[in-house]
């Protein structure tokens, strides 16, 4: 009988997580990494890019971030961090790169949802079977730009592609989205000294990365309130420290002022600049005319270069999409995120976004997965088919914290009766 062996799908942050919990813990794992470092995106970023969350609660567990890093480290300094997290753990020697994921595919008869393992196919033509398969490719490979009326002549890049201001063409520039990447692009184009103007098509709370010159993650006596009240205090300090957004040129009544019901958007500097009239903001986009952006208000610009922070795709590019079961793009999952609804044996690592730090995220939902294959190492169980009878499926990447670990409280105490040998979902 052969042994159990497992792959990680991608190398970068949640992939370096998954291959470091399975190893420590006797898995026999390959990881596939199309490039030729670790690391992922940190690689690619803007360089403009440091961390919304701080030092000291952003870290792997167990591997805690240089103590002479500055509060908000850089994108250089997580790109180092993560390096020395493979050195450390000796993560290397288990990852092909240069590798593709080209193809995953159940064992077994057509139809079969991953019972007895899966195919995975690589670009240089290898094809292997293993036990199961953590996806660890993250949800910020495949950039989405919206349609528009028109064509526009200037030039257009998205900020997957974006690395500075020299990426920049003419002095007017559009940013288009106001998430927390577009907010740091038209401040590098506000600094750069160009005619920086970004669209906001739907008013939000800009929120400040600190409250009484600390993290907010690390005002203990905020995070430890119940989500309801601790999300009132947070509304009502934010508004002391900066405001209403409608208190600066052009910026929208919020669609809601309630934290927990939109994504949180962190950036000081994008008020600074709207006030000392650096940055403009303008409405949605109706339509393109040429080098002329035309507004959803009626006014209309001339306009150099567009820049797309429009967001992300979620693509499996490996994987057949009609195995998986899709809401609003994006697979449901059960089991606080980790395990698509219908497949067997597949699971998924950091495609979720819990509000607030991201790498302990990765390392929780490696080490349920653990659980997960020393469960199946011993007993026939059914993952997938015994959450998704007992869970709520979910679609979400963004979810407020308290909500995505009550999931993997409940996942966890679940796993209990099934690790004494009631194998209520066993095949």
């Amino acid at each position: 009988m052969t042994s159990p062996r497992y792959c990680v799908i991608g190398a970068g942050a949640a992939g370096l997580a998954a291959l470091q919990v399975l190893t420590d813990r006797g898995f026999a794992v390959d990881c596939f990494e199309r490039t030729d470092r670790v690391g992922g995106h940190w690689h690619t970023d803007y360089d403009s890019l440091h961390l919304i969350t701080s030092r000291d609660v952003s870290g792997f567990d167990g591997f805690p971030m240089p103590a002479d890093y500055p509060v908000y480290p850089s994108r250089d300094q997580m790109r180092a961090y993560l390096e020395s997290f493979a050195e450390h753990h000796g993560l290397r020697e288990r990852i092909s790169f240069g590798t593709e994921v080209t193809g995953v595919k159940p064992v077994g008869p057509a139809g079969r949802d991953g019972w007895d393992g899966w195919t995975v196919e690589t670009s240089d033509g290898d094809i292997r079977e293993y036990d199961a398969v953590l996806v660890a490719n993250g949800h910020l490979t495949d950039p989405y730009i919206p349609d528009y009326d028109g064509k526009f002549t200037g030039k257009q890049i998205h900020s997957a592609n974006y690395r500075n201001a020299a990426d920049l063409e003419g002095r007017r520039v559009l940013v288009v989205g106001a998430g927390n990447s577009g907010c740091d692009l038209v401040v590098d184009a506000a600094h750069a000294r160009l005619d920086a103007n970004i669209s906001v098509r739907h008013g939000q709370v800009f929120q400040p990365k600190a409250l009484f010159g600390k993290p907010r993650a690390e005002l203990r006596w905020l995070t430890r309130l119940p989500s309801f009240a601790q999300e009132r205090l947070t509304r009502a300090l934010i508004n002391i420290a900066v405001g209403p957004p409608t208190a600066y040129r052009g910026l929208p009544e919020p669609v809601t002022r309630n934290l927990n019901k939109q994504r949180p958007v962190v950036n000081n500097l994008l008020l600074y600049w709207i006030q000392h009239g650096r940055i403009t903001v303008r409405p949605g986009i109706e339509r393109f005319d040429g080098p002329t952006v035309h507004f959803t208000d009626g006014s209309a610009t001339q306009i150099d270069t567009v820049v797309w922070a429009t967001g992300f795709k979620t693509s499996f590019p490996f994987l057949d999409p009609g195995l998986l079961t899709w809401q609003e793009r994006t697979p449901l999952r059960v089991a606080g995120l980790t395990v698509p609804v219908g497949l067997e044996r597949l699971f998924f690592i950091g495609l979720a976004a819990p509000r607030g730090p991201q790498l302990p995220v990765y390392s929780a939902q490696a080490k349920l997965v653990a659980r997960f294959l020393e469960l199946q190492q011993r007993d026939c169980v059914a993952l997938s088919g015994f959450f998704s009878g007992r869970q709520t499926p979910d679609a979400r990447i963004d979810i407020v914290r308290k909500v995505w670990l009550k999931q993997m409280d409940a996942t966890h105490k679940a796993l209990g009766p099934l690790a004494r040998g009631a194998t209520g979902g066993a095949r």
